[in-house]
C-alpha cells in the first residue's frame, strides 16, 4: 500500500509535533535540495497524504492510496494539478462501482433488527476502516455501544487523540456472551474464523471491503453480510480524478493497471504502468 509508510510516518510526526509544535500542514511547502515538496490530503485514512514534488518547473504528484467519498475521520481528497500523476489502481476495473456508504450501513442495521438474538461480527481493517465504520454508524443515528476486538483498540485511541469522537466503544473480549446478543462487534478480518469468534452468540459474519462487490470472494470467506465499503476510489472516481488533475502523463500502479492505462490513452494522455516490488494486494 503506497500510503501506508507515509501515513504512519505523518501520524508519528504529528504525535511528536503535539509536543514540539512543528507539524507540517497540508499544502505547506518545504525544500529538500532542489526539490520543492508538499503534502496534500489523500482522503484514505487519518493523516494520509499525496506527495507533490516540483523540480525545474515539472510537478509530479504521487497519490498513494486514496478515496473520494466523504469521511468524517480524515481530510477529504484534494485534486492537485500536475504534469505527472502517479495513481493507485486497486479497483481500476469498470465492474467496481461502490454503493453509497449509507446504503451499506443501512443493510447492516436492517440485519441487526431482523436478527436481534445474533451478534453481528464485522471484519474491518484496523487502520482507518474501523474508525470510519464507527463514525458512519454514529452518523446513521446508532448511539449504542460498539464492541471491538482488542487489536483495534490502540488505533481507535489514536484517532480519539486527534479529535475523532468515536462514542462508546467496549472490549468484546471482556463482555459476557449474553451481552453480545444483538450487538455490533468489529474485529480484524483474520479474526472472523478464529477461535476468538466462537464465543459470540450465533454471529452474522460481515466484512467491510470493496472486494465484497465480488460475490465469490464473499462466499470463499464465509461472509453472510458483505458490506461494500472501501477506503479506495472506485472506477468512476479513479477516472474522474485523472481528468481533474489535468496531468498529460499518468503512471499507474498497485492494482489493475491495464484498464486504467487504456482509459487514459483513450483521452489522449500518455500512460504507463509503474511496477513496484514488494507490494501485494491487501485486505482493504
Amino acid at each position: 500500500m503506497l500510503a501506508t509508510e507515509p501515513t504512519l510516518a505523518i501520524m508519528r510526526r504529528r504525535q511528536v509535533a503535539a509536543v514540539s509544535e512543528e507539524a507540517i500542514a497540508y499544502g505547506e511547502r518545504r525544500r529538500i535540495g532542489a526539490v520543492e515538496v508538499s503534502f496534500h490530503p489523500a482522503g484514505h485514512v487519518l493523516g494520509s497524504a499525496q506527495i507533490r514534488l516540483e523540480h525545474g518547473g515539472c510537478r509530479v504528484v504521487v497519490s498513494g492510496d486514496y478515496k473520494r467519498r466523504p469521511d468524517p475521520t480524515c481530510a477529504g481528497f484534494e485534486p492537485v494539478v500536475c504534469d505527472v500523476f502517479v495513481t493507485e489502481a486497486t479497483f481500476a476495473l469498470p465492474v467496481f462501482h461502490h454503493p453509497p456508504d449509507a446504503h451499506e450501513i443501512g443493510r447492516l442495521l436492517a440485519s441487526l433488527a431482523l436478527f436481534p438474538e445474533r451478534a453481528h461480527l464485522v471484519g474491518t481493517y484496523p487502520l482507518g476502516k474501523c474508525q470510519r465504520l464507527v463514525m458512519l454508524l454514529r452518523q446513521s443515528g446508532y448511539d449504542r455501544p460498539i464492541f471491538i476486538h482488542g487489536a483495534l483498540a490502540s488505533l481507535c485511541d489514536l484517532y480519539r487523540a486527534f479529535g475523532v469522537a468515536l462514542g462508546d466503544l467496549r472490549s468484546a473480549t471482556e463482555a459476557a456472551r449474553e451481552d453480545l446478543k444483538g450487538q455490533i462487534v468489529l474485529a480484524p478480518p483474520a479474526a472472523l474464523a478464529d477461535r476468538w469468534s466462537r464465543r459470540l452468540p450465533d454471529p452474522v459474519i460481515g466484512l467491510a471491503s470493496g472486494w465484497m462487490r465480488v460475490r465469490q470472494r464473499a462466499r470463499q470467506r464465509g461472509v453472510e453480510l458483505p458490506l461494500v465499503i472501501s477506503d479506495h476510489a472506485d472506477w468512476d472516481e479513479l477516472t474522474r480524478t485523472i481528468l481533474e488533475v489535468e496531468a498529460p502523463e499518468i503512471w499507474v500502479t498497485h492494482g489493475r493497471e491495464e484498464a486504467l492505462i487504456h482509459y487514459a490513452a483513450s483521452r489522449g494522455l500518455r500512460a504507463r504502468a509503474l511496477n513496484l516490488l514488494g507490494f501485494e494486494e491487501e485486505e482493504e
